[in-house]
């Protein structure tokens, strides 16, 4: 108590000491500490001084350590979501296999038979082979060699050359030829090489959900008001327990096999309805790039240059579009027409046009686009 007493009474003195100097005194001090606190703040600027500073900067300065936690998780995630999708997409097959499919051999016309089974493995099929692709392709990446390329640029990140269309993604640590994004749903980049399979995996199973959604409707309602009705029967039988009136009949139970089916129905449809609308989505997104000839990245570059050539009063023309039909040709791989089948509605494991490096004109191109820009 005493030491308190004597730290509180020592601050008092020095402070009634200060008050007690002079007006010089004081003026000469505060002098001193604008010096000091100008002195230092010039040191602070000068070490941090960036005349491309702005306040976006500091915001991804700010945001850096963010950024830096999403890319590692998201790279050791990556098996974890495809395990998931490996999992969820078995338990919709296995779901078909077993309680659909004996319930469509028993109730619907021969027709009706050969057109479900000869639809839906087809469409399984077609999950399943671009799935496996997009996730085992390499999306290509650049040769490090700087005499292979000619007029290309340099990443500033891994310090190689980077063609044209090439971007760097941070989860790989890897340039990417034609990089659009990094999918967790794939752990991989999806790029020049897998770009096709990414697509087309996700139209075939928005395909194969909205499929399911509208084949299973019908079983959904039945199975939905089968379960209200166990829930109802339940609580009936639950209340005859309890007021031990034997006279009366108790409620039907059900089994554990016809609880499984209807919960098993329900699972199945409102999986598919999400997946189908989530999917759906995104598969329309990347349809309408495909359609402008750009990625996901060069939308926003293409954006930018624009809206900044138009302040100008001028054009920007994608020099990677050559038209919308074209553009599709060239995704897909198409040259001639029976390819429409072979490579499209059939499995195929074909290349792209070109090899990510340079962008010259696709042999099924009818019409050069000249650009008025190149980016």
């Amino acid at each position: 108590m005493r030491s308190r007493q004597r730290v509180f009474a020592a601050v008092m003195r020095l402070l009634l000491k200060c008050l007690r100097l002079g007006r010089r005194r004081r003026l000469k001090l505060v002098r001193q500490a604008e010096q000091l606190w100008g002195y230092w703040h010039l040191c602070l600027r000068s070490l941090l001084y960036n005349s491309f500073t702005n306040s976006d900067v500091v915001l991804d300065s700010l945001f850096e350590p963010v950024y830096w936690l999403v890319d590692h998780v998201t790279r050791w995630f990556g098996v974890v979501f495809v395990a998931l999708v490996i999992g969820l997409t078995s338990s919709i097959v296995a779901i078909v296999y077993i309680c659909l499919l004996p319930l469509i051999l028993q109730t619907y016309t021969p027709a009706w038979i050969c057109w479900h089974l000869a639809y839906g493995h087809w469409n399984l099929i077609m999950i399943v082979f671009h799935y496996y692709m997009a996730i085992t392709t390499s999306p290509g990446h650049p040769p490090q060699a700087k005499d292979d390329l000619t007029g290309v640029s340099i990443c500033r990140k891994c310090i190689a050359p980077k063609p044209a269309r090439t971007h760097h993604c941070s989860i790989c640590n890897r340039c990417v030829l034609k990089m659009d994004h990094h999918c967790p749903w794939l752990n991989n980049c999806v790029g020049h090489y897998n770009h096709r399979y990414f697509f087309s995996f996700c139209l075939f199973m928005t395909m194969g959900c909205i499929y399911c959604s509208i084949s299973g409707w019908e079983m959904f309602r039945d199975a939905y008001a089968a379960i209200e009705r166990m829930k109802l029967l339940e609580k009936e039988r639950l209340q005859v327990a309890a007021n031990q009136t034997y006279y009366q009949t108790p409620p039907p139970t059900f089994s554990f096999r016809q609880r499984a089916f209807h919960k098993s129905v329900v699972y199945l449809w409102v999986l598919c309805s999400s997946v189908a609308l989530a999917l759906g989505a995104l598969t329309l997104w990347h349809a309408a790039l495909i359609t402008r000839g750009e990625t996901s990245i060069e939308r926003h570059i293409n954006r930018k240059e624009r809206q900044r050539l138009q302040k100008k009063g001028k054009v920007f023309r994608n020099p990677y579009s050559y038209g919308s039909w074209d553009n599709w040709k060239v995704f897909l791989g198409v040259d001639v027409p029976r390819h429409w089948l072979t490579r499209v509605l059939l499995p195929s494991p074909h290349l792209p046009h070109g090899t990510g490096l340079s962008w010259d004109l696709p042999p099924c191109v009818t019409e050069q686009h000249a650009p008025l820009l190149a980016l």
